[in-house]
């Protein structure tokens, strides 16, 4: 009987853990992040999380997932397998607006290489052919899959066919996690840093 108990004890135990690390999740201004998110095959960790402003206006809640914790930009930046970004929409945000970002970030890198220039212009142009922007609770996925590339995807459905070139992806990164940050609060928040 003692060893029945024991036995139940421990399932019940190893039940409670399981199920409280697959619910396990992040909440940012409402939007719920998962823990976990399984990018190319690789599953991957939420690094850190942040809000993106624009104005002083939330325009959206970001994860930034890796396979090991960064807690350095340049950790972050350097790592070769799968990453991913996810950014939730906190309000409405016109095809065009997202458009002029974009192409804004890409015109601030003096440093950019052209051809990373006209992918980002691709990518701009690419959600400002969507009928109503994006809207609030939208979920945008930029994927790093080797050996595949940019997997770019609105609400679970590709946007575009993946861009094969990593530079791409690190210009992306380069928006949030560089030496110049869209938001500097959003880079700490992405980086682990409790104070974003």
């Amino acid at each position: 009987m003692k060893t029945h108990l024991a036995i139940t004890t421990v399932l019940a135990a190893v039940c409670a853990s399981f199920c409280a690390t697959a619910s396990a999740s992040t909440e940012v201004e409402g939007v719920i992040l998962e823990e976990s998110a399984l990018v190319g095959g690789t599953r991957l960790t939420l690094n850190g999380a942040g809000v993106g402003t624009r104005l002083m206006f939330k325009v959206y809640a970001m994860g930034l997932y890796l396979q090991n914790p960064a807690r350095d930009a340049r950790d972050a930046l350097s790592i070769d397998g799968p990453r991913r970004l996810r950014i939730v929409l906190l309000r409405d945000v016109s095809g065009e607006d997202f458009d002029d970002a974009v192409t804004s970030s890409a015109a601030d890198d003096r440093d950019c290489d052209p051809r990373i220039s006209a992918q980002m212009t691709q990518l701009g142009r690419v959600i400002a052919r969507q009928p109503q922007g994006l809207r609030r609770g939208d979920i945008l996925t930029l994927d790093w899959v080797p050996g595949t590339g940019t997997v770019i995807e609105l609400n679970r459905r590709p946007l575009a066919a993946p861009i094969g070139d990593a530079a791409f992806y690190q210009a992306l990164l380069n928006i949030w996690l560089g030496e110049k940050p869209a938001d500097s609060r959003l880079k700490r928040g992405l980086l682990g840093s409790a104070s974003s």
